[in-house]
């Protein structure tokens, strides 16, 4: 298939090149405009308790958890006549508006004093605006310019869920260009380092740009069947342009490594895409399946990074092994063209003689001191990881200067309860109105909780275990003909383990009729167990479908076993960073400012787990398969580790530098957890190219000896039938001698230099 895909691009140069641009327009012109059609939710799980009350509120209750804050100040006072006036016409007005429920303020609950700030020149006003996150998004829009500044006399600031959204998705747009605009330059200059060659170095950005408007086009086509996060967007087009990156360099240091055999251009094209173009192929499966693991959690956010990760693995495969080898095709030996760092044609030295041979040759001298020094190293980066605390992403996910992270840190610093952090407990099947007497009792053993500031329900307020305060007007609000629900406000932080654990002690109590749990807090906890539920079949996934792939490249069941549990061992490291860097607050400043809450985003350790899982097997596959072909050319797995490693070596670990700069580009982000995401894959991909690949895979190698090719009798049959290699049944050409007729020699692929 690979020497047809050759025949193919070598012959038909011209027509790959001109359906790959007009695939570049037409796709950069559909496919340019798709975060306007992207969501910025999707965390929540259906199936929960939360979810179920959530909807049982919107539509039994019109009600549920505040999404829109409007925050009044006026130095007067917020109880001055001409304040109070303004506030209740405010808060009347914002009623009115549509698909606006439930909005009530500090004036009309009757002064409530949770509602007035402890200066007393600012109050609140709350409302909820019904729909789904992108339905909420297009209702806000269009009265929100109505409600900001000066209002009837007073100032007025809008914060809240629904303006943290919007926030989050404007910034993102704009993160994504920042971030290109700069990533791009810097690989460049990087790539000439590696390279040498100007026409070289661009080749790759190339690819990498075929492949990102290839992938904005498949996204823009997925939302038009399915939710796709406007997260994703980061996340997709960073990796394609590594992926894009990496394959582009594995192929063009094949092809210039024949080249410097003597072969000619056809014949280079033909071997790389029949070596390296099937180690690309497959490479990029194995990321595609680890990718495929976030499709089992019940979460929209998560599934969108796997329907943009899967096609964007596959798209820089087939981009790489299609329009790059037509390219080299156009460009023979003119891709050598701007050569810096010298004139003079470097030649690759003899495999025993390279750095990496030399590495790991000094590994397996002395595998059990080196391989204790690093996995002693890699634990302890990652005990912290033992104390991960996770959140669900609120407004301080943002920068300081948005409106949205300014009124929340307003009402965190100067309001006593958490007002819009209200857990919703729903009684179902109760009484008529009137006849519900048992609800006080049940109110009042909720008021008795830790961390309960008060249980407002429609017979009064309850508070310390006993009705503090009677029914005001707006209590109507709490109860239906055969339903009412109680609004539970916390002491503390919802999204927090305080919060999670004040859901399981409502849970705990012994209620009157049949109850369900919602709001932040609930769907915090949902949200965990939920992932945690689906924790072990995700792992499943990416564990059995990397242990297949590595079957089929080796034939040993040792190797694939080895690879899992150093993955893991180094991903434990990156998320031990992780903890100590952003939830801890040690990296705040060093990455940016950034708020520090004492947790992690919760979808911020499975996905970097997947994705840094991907591209670890990713570089696995391109060391064991080299290691495997000079094995079964040898039979010697010393000497096989050696030349492996210093064949891939530092095309490996000049892959892992330029896609961790391409990750690192996150960091430029202005959302939190998009930094951490940035610092963790770049931190994951580095360890793994060096750490891991570097020593503790030939030492391993080592001790393993023969036992590292191991696999039961049917399975070895097995692979003898199926098993992948790096080479295929056709015979490689020979190479051409040099001669003496004063011809310049071939160039050589400078990644085999040292």
């Amino acid at each position: 298939m690979f020497a047809s895909l050759a025949r193919f691009t070598s012959g038909r140069s011209r027509l790959v090149l001109y359906l790959s641009g007009v695939l570049f327009l037409v796709a950069g012109a559909l496919g340019g405009g798709v975060i306007s059609k992207l969501s910025s939710g999707g965390f929540v799980d259906s199936s929960t308790e939360s979810a179920k009350t959530a909807k049982i509120m919107d539509e039994r209750f019109h009600a549920g958890a505040p999404n829109l804050t409007l925050l009044i100040t006026d130095k007067r006072g917020v109880d001055a006549p001409e304040v109070a006036k303004a506030g209740q016409d405010i808060t009347a007005r914002l009623s009115k508006e549509p698909h606006v429920e439930q909005a009530v303020s500090y004036w009309s609950l009757g002064k409530a004093e949770s509602l007035r700030g402890k200066d007393g020149d600012s109050a609140l006003v709350m409302a909820r605006i019904l729909g789904d996150e992108d339905e909420v998004q297009d209702r806000f829009d269009k009265f929100a310019d109505r409600y900001e500044g000066k209002v009837d006399g007073v100032e007025v600031e809008i914060g809240g869920t629904v303006l943290a959204n919007k926030e989050i998705f404007d910034i993102t747009e704009k993160d994504l260009v920042k971030i290109e605009m700069i990533t791009f330059p810097i690989l460049l200059v990087v790539m000439l380092f590696v390279f040498r060659s100007l026409v070289a170095a661009t080749v790759p950005l190339m690819v990498g740009g075929l492949t990102i408007v290839s992938v904005l086009l498949t996204m823009r086509i997925l939302t038009l069947f399915t939710d796709v996060s406007v997260m994703a967007t980061n996340v997709a087009t960073g990796l394609g342009l590594g992926l894009a990156i990496d394959y582009s360099l594995i192929l063009i240091k094949r092809y210039r490594e024949e080249l410097g055999r003597g072969v000619d251009t056809d014949g280079a094209i033909s071997i790389a895409l029949r070596t390296a173009g099937r180690t690309v192929v497959f490479s990029a499966v194995t990321v595609a399946l680890a990718m495929g693991a976030l499709l089992v959690f019940p979460f929209y956010f998560l599934r969108s990074f796997a329907y943009a990760g899967i096609p964007t693995a596959l798209l820089a495969a087939l981009v790489s092994v299609t329009f790059l080898p037509a390219l080299l095709k156009a460009l023979g030996p003119r891709i050598d063209k701007g050569r810096i760092l010298g004139k003079k044609k470097p030649t690759a030295p003899r495999p025993e003689e390279g750095f990496w041979h030399r590495t790991a040759i000094t590994v397996m001298r002395f595998p059990v001191p080196i391989a204790a020094v690093v996995i002693g190293l890699l634990l302890f980066l990652g005990a912290p990881f033992l104390d991960l605390k996770m959140s669900l992403a609120d407004e301080r996910v943002l920068p300081t200067s948005t409106q949205s992270r300014q009124v929340g840190e307003t009402l965190r610093k100067d309001f006593n309860a958490q007002e819009t952090q209200a857990l919703n407990v729903v009684l179902n099947e109760t009484p008529g109105k009137g006849e519900r007497g048992n609800v006080a009792g049940y109110a009042e053993q909720l008021s008795k909780l830790d961390n309960v500031a008060r249980v407002d329900t429609e017979i009064g307020t309850f508070a310390g275990g006993q009705r503090v305060a009677p029914p005001t007007p707006a209590a109507d609000r709490f109860g239906v003909t055969d339903s009412t629900y109680l609004s539970v406000v916390p002491k503390s932080q919802s999204l927090s383990e305080k919060g999670r654990q004040l859901v399981q002690d409502i849970r705990a109590v012994d209620a009157p009729y049949d109850v369900q749990v919602g709001g932040p807090a609930a769907e915090l906890h949902d949200a965990i167990e939920s992932m945690n539920d689906k924790l072990p079949l995700g792992l499943g996934v990416i564990a059995i479908s990397s242990f297949i792939v590595l079957f089929l490249f080796t034939g040993s069941i040792v190797l694939p076993l080895k690879a899992l549990v150093l993955n893991c061992l180094s991903l434990s490291a990156t998320l031990g960073v992780l903890v100590w860097g952003f939830q801890n607050g040690h990296l705040e400043g060093i990455v940016g400012d950034f708020a520090v809450t004492g947790t992690i985003t919760w979808t911020v350790p499975i996905l970097l787990f997947c994705v840094a899982f991907g591209l670890s097997m990713d570089y696995e596959v391109f060391l064991l398969s080299r290691i495997k072909e000079e094995h079964d050319l040898t039979k010697d797995n010393t000497q096989a580790v050696a030349r492996g490693l210093e064949h891939t070596g530092s095309t490996v670990t000049a892959a892992a530098v330029l896609i961790a700069i391409v990750f690192l580009g996150f960091i430029m982000s202005s959302i939190s957890y998009m930094k951490a995401i940035g610092v963790g894959l770049s931190l994951a991909v580095l360890m793994d190219a060096t750490l891991v690949r570097g020593a503790l895979v030939p030492a391993f190698m080592r001790l393993a000896g023969r036992a590292n090719w191991w696999a039961p009798g049917p399975l070895r049959a097995l692979h003898a039938k199926i098993g992948l290699r790096e080479g295929d049944a056709q015979p490689l050409p020979s190479p051409v001698k040099p001669d003496d007729s004063g011809a310049p020699e071939r160039d050589l692929e400078p990644a085999n230099r040292d």
